[in-house]
């Protein structure tokens, strides 16, 4: 009994504890009415120019257009993320979001340990069974995915017209079938413009912290530039600053992931491929605001305008009308399904 009491005790303190100081990095939008919203980042946090800010910006859209009160969470460790999940669940929250398949495994447990509590997590890895059949999910859980093969392929395309050789690099953050979706596009875009080119790849480790290793990045960037390589698209988080760093450095192009990183290195971004998690996290507070939300798996693909590729004044003068045209064609081809991209690294070899 005293030690069910002491138990007990430790799990109120610690709750205390996170409602007064929250986690690192933790803010509330100043609104003042509308739903309750948490959202817990993944590795890297804000300003990561790329996975973590995207969602940040829906978390700002839903608070402006739908009058969202949304808590930001940045965790240190795994343990913080699982008990930022805990807190935002345990407080009520119409909508509690994960950033990034990482959240996977704590997510699954918590909705199902909080029935009336709604959740969503971008990029969520779907449970399978023996066989490797996808499992249903909980009715109060939604993933957030998307077809980022689709958006790939068209970068694929786009290196492999512009990059004036033979050879184009492709840098991995955490080695995990997430990123091979977007290696496989990849190839699969090189490959139909240019069947004889070669794409060099690289991955920067087997756990999260690959997502955060910049000097890593650096440092495989500049082994495949000096192989003749003259693009490189990353896929690999905060890494990737250093992918731009080695662009920089040889004077040759980069393609950023996720957000449009042309700030990071003007000149050398060739284009980045978008991700709208941005749109997904509005979209699923928005159905909570209507009282259409359902568990299950939302797609963004191409068709959805979920992915694509940017083309603004900033990388016009690097990406020829011709070019243009032959990205647009393919576009139309994918989403009329006449082109199937593969999502798997064993499909897009």
């Amino acid at each position: 009994m005293r030690r069910t009491l002491l138990l007990i005790g430790a799990l109120l303190l610690a709750h205390v504890a996170l409602l007064t100081v929250r986690p690192s990095g933790a803010t509330v939008a100043d609104t003042t009415e509308g739903l309750d919203v948490g959202i817990v980042f993944d590795v890297g946090g804000r300003g990561d120019k790329s996975f973590n800010d995207g969602a940040y910006l829906g978390g700002e859209r839903a608070a402006r257009d739908l009058g969202a009160r949304v808590t930001y969470i940045e965790p240190g460790e795994g343990s913080d993320r699982e008990a930022g999940l805990r807190l935002l669940a345990a407080e009520g929250m119409d909508l509690v979001i994960g950033v990034g398949f990482i959240f996977t495994d704590d997510i699954l447990t918590l909705a199902k340990e909080y029935p009336n509590v709604r959740f969503a997590d971008v990029d969520l890895a779907l449970p399978t069974d023996a066989s490797g059949t996808p499992l249903p999910l909980p009715a109060n859980l939604k993933a957030l995915k998307f077809r980022e093969e689709e958006g790939s392929f068209l970068v694929g395309a786009l290196a492999a017209l512009v990059g004036d050789s033979k050879k184009v690099g492709f840098v991995g953050g955490m080695d995990i079938a997430l990123i091979h979706k977007f290696e496989a596009g990849y190839r699969a875009g090189v490959r139909h413009v240019c069947p004889d080119c070669e794409v060099i790849a690289n991955y920067a480790g087997v756990t999260p912290e690959a997502f955060r290793n910049p000097g890593r990045g650096k440092e495989m960037a500049l082994a495949m530039y000096n192989q003749g390589v003259n693009v490189i698209f990353h896929a690999s988080g905060s890494t990737g600053l250093g992918v731009f760093e080695a662009a920089r450095t040889t004077r040759k192009l980069a393609i950023g992931v996720d957000a449009d990183q042309y700030a990071e290195a003007p000149g050398f971004i060739l284009t980045s491929m978008v991700k709208g998690i941005d749109e997904s996290v509005y979209q699923a507070v928005k159905s909570v605001k209507e009282g259409t939300f359902t568990g299950g798996v939302q797609q963004f693909g191409l068709a959805e305008k979920g992915v694509g590729y940017v083309y603004d004044d900033n990388n016009r003068a690097l990406i020829s009308d011709a070019v243009r045209a032959r990205l647009d064609s393919l576009t139309a081809d994918i989403v009329a399904g006449r082109i199937v991209v593969p999502s798997t690294r064993e499909g897009g070899r």
